[in-house]
């Protein structure tokens, strides 16, 4: 395989036993490569603008520069920080914390995967290049933790009708943000300008009664629109 073929992934956690192991199993598949390691969030930062990965692997609790406690930036700072300067980063969040609280941070901050530390090693692959073909990665059980209990079939069977008052274009948009693509990423993939961009959005939260990513992303499950490629 190509070097160029490989998804290339920075891992960001402060235990080094933890990195180490996802270091083994990345580099033991094809299609991957560990191209750094970053044990705080401002060295994360760093690292994601000297390297540009195509994928950052993410942990949330992580501790100051100066070995302190409880990150300021916290990962889910930092995740803001990459996305701001870097839009097309693709960052994946990795946790110990199942709660509906940070999986709707780091969908706002703009993270397009949430994967456990207890989850199995396939599902850590399979999310990975999920995100880098440019979906999103959300484990079922986090998929219904979203929907707030309420099942995608019966969600849809409930909005149709608010749906079916998208235009074709304002359904792309949707889309597209719920991935994680910033207007002007969303103005360059569909040939439009940003200002174009952000009147379509604003016209599909407004037909929807929608505000923030979150629940775009929530709304876009319901409808199927995260699967597949892009």
């Amino acid at each position: 395989m190509a070097s160029s073929d490989l998804i290339r992934v920075l891992i960001v956690d402060d235990h080094a036993v933890l990195r180490t192991g996802l270091r083994m199993l990345l580099s033991a598949q094809p299609d991957m490569a560990v191209v750094g390691e970053a044990d705080t969030a401002e060295r994360a930062i760093v690292l994601d603008a000297e390297l540009k990965p195509d994928l950052v692997l993410m942990d949330l609790a992580l501790p100051k520069q100066d070995g302190s406690p409880n990150t300021d930036p916290s990962g889910l700072e930092a995740i803001r920080r990459i996305k701001d300067r870097r839009p097309q980063a693709r960052i994946l969040a990795l946790t110990m914390h199942d709660d509906e609280g940070y999986l709707r941070a780091v969908l706002e901050a703009g993270g397009a995967g949430y994967v456990l530390k207890h989850a199995a090693d396939t599902e850590l692959l399979s999310a990975i290049r999920a995100v880098w073909r440019g979906g999103m990665y959300l484990h079922p059980e986090h998929a219904r933790l979203l929907l707030g209990g309420v099942s995608p079939k019966a969600a849809q069977e409930t909005s149709d009708d608010l749906y079916e008052r998208l235009s074709p274009r304002e359904q792309q948009v949707l889309r597209l943000i719920a991935l994680g693509y910033t207007s002007q990423q969303v103005a360059q993939r569909l040939d439009l300008s940003v200002k174009t961009v952000e009147t379509y959005k604003s016209r599909l939260m407004a037909k929807l009664g929608l505000t923030g990513r979150s629940a775009l992303v929530r709304y876009a499950l319901q409808h199927g629109l995260l699967d597949g490629q892009e």
